[in-house]
């Protein structure tokens, strides 16, 4: 629960005139569902007008269509849809739960930070270190020389730290030998890993996950790989030990990433597409598609050439 000013604060912008500063809201909700303390969103004109006619006490709404709109329950902002959910995440917020189950048993050497939630049936091992305002999920396990910084999100299943993927072949029996998997991962500030999700800690060196990076439900990231600052990576998605993906990559759905690959700033992967082993591709903003993946148009160009045949 929050006030209405103190709301219109944490998004910078100021109450209509005529607003009740002190209005008590509760949640965010659709619009279809809104009641007296319920805070909806409205992007455009129509979206606007529904939102008007509903019983909601505050709407988040895009200044420009809410120039011909007088209603005190309207709040102008410049993207109403970050701004409600910058708003959903702040009252969802947790605040300081200091409860230690009796079940759980906690190494004296594993160190976890003010606000930290932790789940049922976790597994931390000794040394993990865990920042401040963290969400673990259930059932998750956290290896050994794993860090993970402020306000980090791990949902249920979440594997960080295991062994990589890595083995040295004798050539003259053909047996594998695994190759040292001692390193660490390092997972910064607001980072967000999905629900059985896997990230592997380096062999020598280290795993890295940027700040602000979302990762999504049964991803796979390898040994020694560099994720950027607030990089996305859809459902599906495996990404081979050593690679890099650069700041503000965007991947799709079922991504299949080479080892020692590079994924370049801003670089947008489509569903699917896959990038062979010490490829480069880069240009922000660039499109990639297909297996190999090779620039949109280029793409394109080849199933129609394909359609011809």
């Amino acid at each position: 629960m929050a006030k209405a000013g103190e709301i219109a604060a944490w998004l910078g912008v100021e109450l209509a005139s005529g607003a009740d500063a002190g209005a008590e809201l509760l949640a965010v909700s659709s619009i279809e569902a809104a009641e007296a303390g319920s805070i909806v969103f409205a992007t455009d004109a129509k979206t606007l007008a529904a939102a008007v006619e509903s019983a909601a006490g505050m709407i988040l709404a895009w200044h420009r269509a809410a120039e011909a709109v007088d209603d005190s329950r309207v709040v102008r902002v410049a993207d109403a849809r970050l701004a409600f959910a910058k708003v959903a995440m702040r009252l969802s917020a947790r605040v300081g739960v200091t409860e230690i189950h009796p079940t759980a048993v906690v190494h004296k050497t594993v160190r976890v930070g003010e606000g930290t939630r932790i789940g049922a049936g976790c597994v931390l091992e000794e040394g993990v270190k865990l920042g401040r305002e963290c969400e673990i999920g259930p059932r998750v396990t956290i290896y050994s020389g794993t860090l993970l910084g402020d306000r980090v999100s791990v949902q249920a299943g979440a594997v960080l730290g295991g062994k990589g993927f890595g083995y040295a072949r004798d050539s003259s029996t053909g047996e594998y030998v695994l190759f040292p998997q001692q390193g660490t991962l390092v997972i910064e500030d607001d980072v967000d890993v999905g629900a059985n999700t896997t990230i592997d800690r380096g062999a020598l060196g280290e795993t890295r996950i940027g700040a602000g990076s979302k990762i999504d439900n049964l991803v796979h990231v390898g040994h020694n790989c560099v994720i950027g600052r607030n990089v996305v990576i859809a459902a599906q998605t495996g990404i081979s030990g050593s690679s890099v993906v650069e700041d503000g990559a965007i991947l799709g759905g079922q991504v299949g990433i080479g080892e020692h690959a590079l994924v370049g700033r801003g670089v947008i992967l489509g569903g699917g597409a896959g990038v062979l082993s010490n490829k480069k591709m880069q240009g922000p903003g660039q499109v990639f598609w297909g297996r190999p993946a090779r620039p949109l148009k280029e793409y394109l160009r080849d199933l129609a050439s394909l359609k011809k045949r």
